[in-house]
């Protein structure tokens, strides 16, 4: 019973939102549980003297104006009154200052392997200690993970973590990594970046999974702390874009040069969801774009869909189609593409883009066998981008 998280603790409409969020992709629990007993509550709420919360913490990247506080830390440049929240539900105008309340409360703790990210070329096998906040600064119809990314972290459970608990956790887990994850990272930013700066100190590296919807300057800032980042391309069209996630196409293309110039390990996964993001010319553009861009080496990950939150009445993507997508960023000039959410498809391993061979052989988030020695193909010596 180790790895079950305090569920003799919480009632049968609690217990069955854990399922929903392990069937989202939330299932691997701490090996240590033990570390966090009586840590789970609900609702924590300011009492009524308080100036605020205990989990809270003066944001960056935010300006007074005459009408308010202007958010500067994502594209949605919020502008808030007293007592207004922000469209990502965690920053707080109080008392003419910018806080976010979603710092040390994170409302899903958990130990993932590095693949499930996906990270294809960076660790292998490497674990990873994932946390995250509740909030989102996108609207996705498609959102497997929306009971937290909706919420506000006063409607969520939360663990007490101050990001100092955070690395004395990750050490007690023999954890190599720190994920920011599930929801948006980029929404709980003070607490990701001043974890990760802790992480750093302590030779534990720094991951970002993220839709990549913040400005230039504090994703810099972030990017100082990060050794690798995921971030979801979720079309090219930015027509399709608005309506899919209420966001801007412009400034997750902007988020991935910056990450490529700052150094950071990159992947990038494209959810193919029917109707929406299948169109076979916008996938051709998306490819060529990437390869202009010098991005032909970073890991492409095409997902396969299932029907969730407010796309229930959807198909799953057909494996032809995720198949025939994979062929046109092949031909395009991006040397590892992969296959996600089909176990056991071929094109999950990895292969090398000289001899052709399989290097990785992957089944889910395990790995079977790697042919990858010091950073080259162990049959032809060709280099393989990738942290190994």
């Amino acid at each position: 019973m180790s790895d079950i998280i305090e569920f003799n603790r919480i009632s049968k409409r609690q217990f069955l939102k854990f399922c929903s969020l392990g069937a989202a992709g939330l299932c691997f629990g701490l090996e240590n549980a033990d570390a966090l007993a009586g840590t789970v509550f609900n609702k924590i709420s300011p009492k009524p003297n308080d100036d605020l919360w205990k989990w809270s913490k003066e944001a960056l990247y935010y300006e007074k104006t005459s009408t308010g506080l202007y958010c500067k830390k994502c594209p949605n440049e919020c502008s808030l009154d007293e007592g207004e929240t922000g469209i990502c539900r965690n920053r707080v105008n109080y008392k003419n200052k910018l806080y976010s309340i979603a710092y040390g409360n994170p409302c899903a703790v958990y130990i993932d392997p590095v693949e499930k990210k996906p990270l294809f070329h960076f660790m292998p096998t490497a674990k990873a200690f994932s946390i995250a906040c509740a909030g989102c600064n996108l609207r996705c119809l498609n959102c497997q993970n929306w009971e937290i990314s909706q919420s506000n972290p006063k409607d969520t459970q939360n663990y007490d973590m101050m990001p100092s608990k955070v690395i004395q956790l990750v050490k007690q887990n023999n954890c190599e990594t720190i994920a920011y994850t599930y929801s948006e990272p980029t929404t709980f930013y003070e607490y990701a970046l001043d974890t990760s700066k802790i992480a750093h100190q302590n030779g534990i590296k720094n991951i970002l999974k993220s839709n990549g919807y913040i400005n230039e300057a504090p994703l810099r800032e972030l990017a100082k702390q990060l050794d690798a980042a995921n971030i979801d391309l979720k079309t090219f069209d930015k027509n399709t874009f608005e309506k899919l996630s209420q966001g801007k196409l412009d400034t997750v293309l902007q988020t991935l040069k910056i990450l490529k110039e700052e150094k950071v390990w990159l992947e990038v996964t494209n959810l193919v969801i029917p109707g929406w993001t299948d169109n076979v010319d916008i996938i051709k553009k998306m490819c060529n774009w990437l390869v202009k861009n010098n991005l032909y080496e970073c890991p492409l990950h095409f997902t396969r869909f299932s029907p969730l939150y407010k796309l229930t009445h959807l198909p799953v993507t057909p494996v032809q189609t995720l198949e025939k997508a994979r062929d046109i960023a092949v031909k395009a000039g991006m040397k590892f593409v992969y296959i996600g959410n089909v176990p056991g498809h071929w094109a999950e391993n990895t292969y090398c883009p000289k001899c052709y061979k399989m290097l990785i052989e992957r089944k889910g988030f395990s790995i079977l066998n790697n042919y990858i020695s010091k950073g080259k193909c162990k049959f032809c010596g060709e280099k393989i981008a990738g942290v190994w």
